[in-house]
């Protein structure tokens, strides 16, 4: 989709008919043949000259046939379109369309049997040449990613135990790094989720799947190291012969103390990557918690060291909402979490729920970054042909949840290398891999491709989170 950026491409209906209709629509759009009087649409119809929006003409050009070629030009960072009929510019560009992203779009106007039309985005060369600074569609024209390797801050690394002390490196694509928040879990046998970050610091064991207080491993996790971590014979995630996985997120390997909020936090964060870790001591009283981001977290997943449930905050579902993370339960309305307020690029907020704010607690907070990193929502239908999802990258590893009662749903190519991935574990269950759904992983998001009711339950509203293997423009389809 286009958020920002100047855009140029070619439309020609091929079929001869007057019913053409061409421009940009939101992916909120339905296209069918009254997609003219679609809110979320602004057309150009061949057979009056009217440009629509909502059933409504918002301008008048000239007529245009099968024979003419129309230029659209979208300027997505000022919110400005106009329309070209054989490179005369037809009327005003019109403006405030910055409610993206938005696609380039055409339809027709009555119910016909068949038709067909061509879309240049430049994948041939243009029969006009693009007003002076607009760019064909097309990845080479993508902006520069910040990071061109997801595996450089984000690793899915699968292991097999040994049952003695190992080292898992994390070594992808030439990448590697020193993990501060490794997520450990048993894929061959029912074990414990492991959860070991480097402001509680090493032996320090949380597991997802249950509310118990963090215990101390002596043989779990002993070491973040340069290019991965090193564990002990911990059963639940080394058994020999048994296979694991291991997430794992990089920080900055250091820690600094927070003065942003009321209450002082010890924070690792990656700015970079969108991810820190914060540890804090809560007051029992509403309270602010610098997170060290520098932008406003998507999503963060907080944890009372003592016995307490895992609560998610996530934007699409709003500062009133809560998800618990070792339960299926739906999110739900709980005020006492998050103070009602959504966090800011400084710090969140916590209420007097002992959950966020007891004694000893433990933060994950993830901000979206550009190519990388993506939390969003999407409504489901129950099809073999399921919603995509445009991420702007090829995935790695993705996190589903209905906002409904169900439970939570990880799915990663370490695991499942091929389309579709099926490989699936459960943060709120101790069961073993299965392989219940069946996803495609794109070259810029993905798509659902199974009618079973996790995860594309029909018309139930998704949340995800999602990081990336290679952005879309340095990507190739699986």
């Amino acid at each position: 989709g286009m958020t920002s950026g100047k855009w140029y491409a070619e439309f020609s209906g091929l079929t001869t008919a007057a019913s053409w209709m061409t421009g940009i629509s939101t992916a909120a759009a339905n296209l069918n043949a009254t997609l003219y009087t679609d809110a979320n649409a602004w057309l150009y119809s061949a057979s009056s000259g009217d440009v629509k929006s909502a059933g409504s003409t918002v301008q008048t050009n000239a007529t245009w046939t099968s024979s003419d070629v129309i230029g659209i030009i979208f300027d997505a960072t000022a919110g400005t379109l106009q329309w070209y009929k054989n490179n005369v510019a037809q009327g005003s560009a019109l403006t405030g369309l910055t409610s993206g992203p938005y696609f380039f779009t055409c339809g027709y106007a009555s119910t016909v049997t068949a038709w067909t039309a061509a879309f240049n985005f430049g994948q041939r060369p243009f029969t006009y040449t693009p007003p002076s600074g607009y760019s064909a569609l097309n990845t080479y024209n993508l902006p520069a990613p910040s990071i061109l390797i997801g595996a450089a801050h984000m690793a899915a690394t699968t292991y097999t135990g040994t049952g003695a002390s190992q080292t898992v490196a994390n070594t992808v694509n030439s990448s590697n790094f020193q993990p501060d928040l490794v997520w450990m879990k048993g894929r061959s046998g029912a074990t414990d989720h492991a959860w070991y970050d480097s402001v509680r610091g090493t032996t320090k064991d949380i597991a997802s799947n249950t509310n118990a207080a963090e215990t101390t491993e002596t043989t779990g996790l002993t070491a973040f190291g340069s290019t991965g971590f090193t564990i002990g014979a911990l059963a639940k995630i080394n058994t020999s012969a048994a296979t694991y996985i291991g997430w794992q997120w990089k920080g900055s390997g250091t820690t600094v103390s927070n003065t942003n909020g009321s209450i002082t936090s010890t924070v690792c964060v990656n700015t970079t990557a969108g991810f820190s870790i914060v540890g804090y001591t809560g007051t029992g009283a509403n309270a602010t918690v610098g997170h060290g981001l520098g932008v406003a977290p998507s999503m963060m997943i907080v944890k009372d060291r003592a016995a307490g449930n895992w609560c998610v905050y996530h934007a699409s579902q709003g500062a009133t909402m809560r998800g618990v993370l070792n339960l299926t339960n739906a999110f739900d309305a709980q005020p006492t979490i998050w103070n009602n307020t959504a966090p800011t690029s400084t710090v969140f907020s916590i209420g007097v729920s002992s959950a966020v704010n007891d004694t000893s607690m433990i933060a994950y907070c993830f901000a979206p970054i550009a190519g990388y990193s993506a939390f969003g929502s999407y409504v489901a239908n129950n099809s073999t042909d399921g919603p995509f999802v445009y991420l702007g990258f090829r995935p790695r590893w993705v996190l589903f949840k209905d906002v409904a009662a169900a439970d939570w749903e990880i799915l990663d190519t370490s695991r499942s290398p091929y389309n579709a991935v099926t490989a699936e574990l459960r943060p709120d269950n101790a069961t073993a891999e299965t392989n219940p759904t069946s996803i495609d992983y794109l070259s810029n998001g993905f798509k659902l491709r199974v009618s079973a009711a996790d995860p594309n339950n029909s018309t139930h509203t998704y949340i995800y989170a999602a990081f990336a293997e290679f952005p879309f423009k340095n990507s190739l389809a699986r």
